[in-house]
């Protein structure tokens, strides 16, 4: 989120609703060492499946809802909304297709908001966390304990960025890692860093992004809830961002052989060099 001093401008995102992912039933936190493996391994095994993880997700299509609003209590004063698809085209280069994006009213906001290059950047990128084996030197990571979530029993972890380089986004906060699947299921915390020029202050709320488990086997983001007051030098500014995630479906293409305009068969022969056309 944006607020310039100069000129008065802001920005997040959300749009609380009733959520099944924010009633989700939380136990205390224990302070157990986990049996039979150590935080290390855990660390190493969870890395692995977040690779797997990335991997498949580049290949779901699904439908992307983010709602950025400011508040003056319940009272709504600005909102950011934007629907897209996530699809690939035919080199499966990811393609964004808006469904939904009204005039924003942002801007008729008193405090000046408006959404910054680094929100959009967090909206596509770490609000939906991936935590790879290639990303783990670049974190502190420490093992806090064990926890319940509704029917996962999780390790506890807290990461930070081990130092910020250049204009690279991190995550800063805690994660819930499943005990039997030992993949991600839960994360909690801001995108740092903040942004603070002499006139030109970017900041950035908390939140919380849930994941579902997709085709019994992945666990992909579902549903991301912020709700965060961000202290500028001039104001206070009451920020609610929701981002879903729906309609995951599995990435293909069909290819049919066709020869002079008719469809080949299977075991069928033809003389001359077939066509392949996509579907």
């Amino acid at each position: 989120m944006t607020n310039s001093i100069r000129t008065g401008v802001l920005s997040t995102v959300a749009g609380l609703l009733l959520s099944s992912f924010a009633l989700a039933q939380e136990g205390p936190l224990k302070n157990e060492q986990p049996k039979g493996v150590t935080p290390e391994q855990i660390i190493q095994k969870f890395a692995e499946k977040e690779a797997e993880f990335k991997l498949a997700r580049d290949n779901y299509t699904y439908r992307q809802d983010v709602k950025v609003q400011t508040l003056d209590g319940n009272t709504v004063r600005g909102e950011y909304h934007e629907t897209f698809d996530v699809t690939y085209d035919d080199q499966h280069k990811r393609l964004e297709n808006v469904v939904f994006a009204p005039q924003s009213t942002l801007d008729q906001d008193p405090s000046g908001i408006m959404m910054s290059p680094e929100d959009l950047q967090d909206i596509r990128h770490l609000l939906p966390f991936v935590l790879t084996s290639e990303e783990i030197p670049e974190y502190d990571i420490l093992y806090v304990g064990q926890q319940q979530e509704d029917e996962l029993h999780c390790y506890v972890f807290d990461i930070a960025p081990k130092k910020i380089v250049g204009k690279k986004r991190y995550f800063q906060g805690r994660i819930w890692v499943d005990d039997q699947d030992l993949q991600i299921v839960k994360t909690s915390g801001k995108t740092v860093p903040d942004i603070r020029k002499k006139n030109n202050e970017n900041l950035f709320p908390k939140f919380t992004t849930w994941r579902e488990q997709v085709d019994g086997k992945y666990w992909f983001p579902a549903y991301t809830l912020a709700d965060d007051t961000l202290h500028f030098q001039l104001n206070d500014v009451h920020i609610r961002e929701i981002v879903k995630y729906t309609d995951y479906k599995r990435f293909g293409t069909q290819t049919t052989i066709t020869y002079e305009g008719k469809e080949v068969e299977k075991g069928t022969q033809q003389q001359g060099k077939p066509e392949q056309k996509p579907q």
